[in-house]
């Protein structure tokens, strides 16, 4: 029997080998499968990675104090802040992407803004993105917190790691509640004049509840407010000119002359879009639309979602010849030079 041993030995390691095989060959790619490894792909921007590890520095005003917010939880606040939340998902997409962009151009900028303390790059209210925390919007929503904090999240985390440019360059991503169906050229409410601000039709917002609107002043109110002094009879002032949004652009007043933005902030009108009649010793002012029209109307964003559009067809109607474009090398310049 001794001269059949090593048979037997030969025979039980070939055994033994053909069993862990095909377990070394499936275990690796089990382990793969099973951790993704094999379907990796590059990061979509449902998966939120480029906003992690960044913080804005928000000063807030009723608090008179700096506070440091993750980038996402701050887009939050700002987007729960400036839209309905039950308006359209891609509307809400579209304004996360215009609130990230402004971010992070204020992030990329060496200047220390206006009025703010050291470190801080915003303040919480329109001077620069309306925000609230958490624990306000808790207060604010009271039952619905839960909904509508999710469906804006969501809106920010498909947006994740994306902002407007305009030759690679982040844009002034202005907005604004509701046009008077069309938005403005942005020389025509400000003084500089930018190739990716202009004019466009925005139909959608007649069906805003902000639409139309009406002011009554005495004659008495409306001269001290604006400076100037009306004759008797009808004739209020003469419109001399319109801007390309079908605004007006400049009223003359017996030889003083203002600029549609400057009576519309004297009188604190909803927009620059105004006529008005005299009836006996009132003015009675219609305006439509509501805010400055430069940029992103949100009515206009969410009509337009209704319509079925993306966040992407409404920023690049909204914004002219705009591109969106990566973060990823933008938001890690600015962590590395923290």
């Amino acid at each position: 029997m001794k001269k059949f041993k090593p048979l037997i030995v030969l025979a039980s390691l070939l055994f033994v080998v053909t069993l862990l095989i095909p377990a070394v060959l499936v275990l690796p790619f089990s382990e793969e499968k099973a951790s993704g490894k094999l379907e990796e792909k590059t990061p979509k921007a449902t998966e939120v990675t480029a906003d992690k590890g960044v913080e804005v520095g928000v000063y807030r005003f009723s608090q008179s104090k700096l506070e440091k917010i993750p980038l996402e939880d701050y887009l939050v606040g700002v987007v729960a802040s400036e839209m309905p939340a039950d308006f359209q998902e891609e509307a809400l997409k579209a304004q996360a992407l215009t609130a990230r962009t402004y971010i992070v151009r204020q992030l990329m900028s060496k200047e220390n803004h206006l009025g703010l303390p050291k470190g801080a790059q915003v303040g919480d209210t329109t001077m620069d993105q309306v925000y609230s925390s958490d624990d306000q919007l808790r207060k604010e929503w009271g039952a619905d917190y839960s909904w509508k904090r999710k469906k804006i999240l969501d809106a920010v985390r498909a947006t994740s790691g994306q902002i407007l440019t305009y030759n690679g360059d982040p844009i002034q991503a202005t907005f604004f509640s509701t046009s008077n169906g069309y938005t403005e050229n942005s020389e025509d409410y400000w003084p500089s004049k930018l190739p990716y601000l202009r004019s466009v039709t925005s139909p959608w917002d007649k069906k805003s509840p902000k639409f139309s609107n009406q002011q009554i002043f005495t004659v008495k109110n409306f001269e001290n407010k604006l400076g100037v002094h009306i004759r008797s009879g009808a004739t209020i002032g003469q419109i001399t000119e319109r801007t390309a949004g079908k605004r007006v652009g400049k009223v003359n007043f017996s030889g003083k002359v203002l600029s549609g933005k400057e009576i519309r902030e004297k009188l604190d009108l909803k927009s620059t879009d105004f006529t008005w009649e005299r009836k006996g010793d009132n003015i009675i002012i219609n305006t439509r639309g509501y805010g400055h029209g430069v940029g992103m109307s949100q009515y206009g964003a969410n009509g337009m979602a209704a319509d079925g559009k993306t966040y992407q067809d409404i920023v690049k109607h909204y914004y002219t010849g705009v591109d969106i474009t990566s973060t990823e090398s933008t938001l890690a310049l600015i962590t590395a030079n923290k």
